[in-house]
């Protein structure tokens, strides 16, 4: 494991509340998971037995309804964790994780970790604060479903993606969130159509431009604004 390796899960709820010592005995129980692009770590309904940090590249967590269409739930990055809901709750994944890009994942089994979680206090917090603030997020995300229309949506989508996976240039703030049309749509649960409406309108205002599987955002406060 490099050192970049180390950063990444320092910051990962389930490292950053211990010390040192505590974090690198963790460590030890991680076994390192790679996925080529497109490649599923997990089905919606299968068993669940271990979580995941992403080390390297981004994963997305879907739905899918009984009519066959596919929701997208979230897009993860570096440092975020996935699949430990079922550490708490024994029964099947609500989701499925696929890999959005080529990733690298560091997955510790629940068989290993519940024994930290008697020791180590701060662990279990730290992961109850984790499950809290998904579900916050959840909340939001229903609200929003309701209340904000299309655009506000995708603006609010393209602020949460800026702020993960946004890397400052000379142009503005590019943001390479790596989805497809498509799936940039699932995200905000609209159609392409309706999305791609919304992103053609923030670029003729001079918000953003619009590239391959990224935007640069040009105009973050105008896009704000709109995400309310």
């Amino acid at each position: 494991m490099t050192d970049r390796d180390v950063d990444v899960l320092s910051r990962a709820p389930l490292f950053e509340a211990l010390d040192e010592q505590g974090a690198k005995a963790l460590r030890a129980n991680v076994t390192e998971v790679r996925l080529a692009r497109g490649q599923t770590l997990f089905n919606e309904g299968e068993t669940g037995d271990r979580l995941y940090v992403v080390v390297e590249g981004k994963i997305k967590l879907t739905r899918t309804a009984p009519d066959g269409r596919e929701n997208l739930l979230s897009v993860l990055g570096p440092s975020e964790m996935f699949g430990e809901l079922s550490l708490f709750d024994p029964r099947p994944r609500t989701a499925s994780a696929i890999a959005v890009t080529e990733c690298r994942l560091a997955g510790l089994g629940h068989d290993q970790l519940r024994p930290w979680l008697t020791g180590h206090a701060e662990v279990a917090v730290q992961l109850l604060r984790a499950l809290a603030q998904r579900l916050r997020k959840t909340n939001d995300v229903m609200a929003d479903l309701v209340f904000t229309d299309v655009p506000g949506r995708v603006a609010k989508a393209l602020l949460d993606l800026a702020e993960r996976f946004g890397q400052p240039s000379e142009a503005g703030l590019h943001v390479h969130h790596d989805l497809t049309q498509e799936e940039l749509a699932q995200l905000v649960g609209a159609s392409r159509e309706t999305v791609n409406k919304a992103l053609a309108d923030f670029a003729q205002r001079n918000w953003l431009r619009i590239e391959a599987r990224a935007v640069v955002i040009l105009d973050i406060e105008r896009l704000r604004k709109r995400s309310k």
